[in-house]
């Protein structure tokens, strides 16, 4: 095993290897279901509702299994997942939008929870018109969905899981590793930002971040039981400028090294990204550093 492994946020030692491997061999009537939710039960792995992370476990195991550590019973039956990234259809293009914003306005900001039709709309824009496309997320994340005035939808927002670690945000943060690997659900990461590609009304794009930032906070606390201190989201350099986030107000704290998280050999190179950080509270790093980890 190598000396440090990560995985969904949790630190793994040999003990916990040795662990799972115990509950292969005593448990081979266990459907992967059961592993997972048993594995949750005897780390106490649970989230800040107390429900225990199940998604997380099942990840984890899959990873795990992918590597060759250690070897799954066969699926029993059809994984749900591969319904959810499976190809959408295409939502209508919508007439094209050249306007001034206070034409738009008031705009309607809603969280688009799963299984509903907004979730289905958001699905589908994000996969046929973001450039990154659309996959099913795991870990605590929220949707949001932007309608005009006129019910017309014009933009996406979806924020999930931060980086695990980014050395300049960190080093920003006064974050040390321990702290940081605690205290990460308390970071959330813009990861998709899409206004529609018919959509061309000036000063949208900040206008829409600024709803977001006001509302988040409240809207993390009612889903997950916990509250996020700050926002961050990883710009790629090449495609964009950033300039919505500045004109929001996001700070832009450095950059990424142009490498994947496993790339252990530095021989993997990917498109250097800008990090942008948004503090939703004024005194963020004493809330993120904070030893008692999640607070609401």
């Amino acid at each position: 095993m190598q000396s440090e492994m990560v995985m969904q946020g949790r630190r793994l030692t040999q003990a916990d290897l040795e662990l799972i491997g115990d509950l292969l061999r005593e448990n081979p009537d266990w459907h992967r279901t059961r592993l997972s939710q048993e594995l949750c039960r005897c780390w106490d792995w649970r989230n800040a509702q107390g429900q225990l992370k199940d998604m997380a476990a099942r990840t984890l195991l899959l990873k795990l299994e992918r590597m060759a550590i250690i070897r799954l019973p066969a699926p029993r039956q059809i994984s749900p997942n591969k319904f959810r990234n499976r190809a959408l259809p295409a939502p209508p293009v919508g007439e094209p939008i050249n306007c001034g914003l206070r034409d738009l306005q008031p705009l309607t900001v809603s969280v688009a929870f799963p299984g509903t039709k907004e979730a289905n709309l958001f699905n589908g824009l994000l996969a046929h018109y973001h450039y990154l496309g659309h996959r099913i997320t795991v870990g605590e994340n929220i949707r949001y969905l932007v309608l005009d005035c006129h019910a017309r939808p014009i933009a996406c927002l979806l924020f999930g899981s931060a980086a695990w670690k980014c050395a300049d945000r960190d080093s920003f943060i006064g974050w040390e590793r321990a702290t940081r690997e605690r205290n990460l659900p308390l970071l959330t990461n813009n990861t998709r930002f899409l206004i529609l590609p018919w959509v061309r009304v000036p000063h949208l794009a900040s206008h829409v971040l600024g709803l977001i930032v006001r509302r988040i906070r409240a809207d993390w606390q009612a889903k997950y039981g916990h509250t996020v201190h700050a926002l961050e989201t990883f710009v790629e350099r090449s495609r964009f400028k950033g300039t919505c986030y500045l004109a929001a107000n996001w700070l832009k704290v450095g950059a990424t090294k142009g490498r994947t998280r496993n790339d252990r050999d530095n021989c993997v190179r990917v498109p250097v990204k800008d990090v942008y950080l948004y503090p939703l509270v004024k005194n963020f790093r004493e809330e993120l550093s904070r030893l008692s980890g999640r607070s609401g």
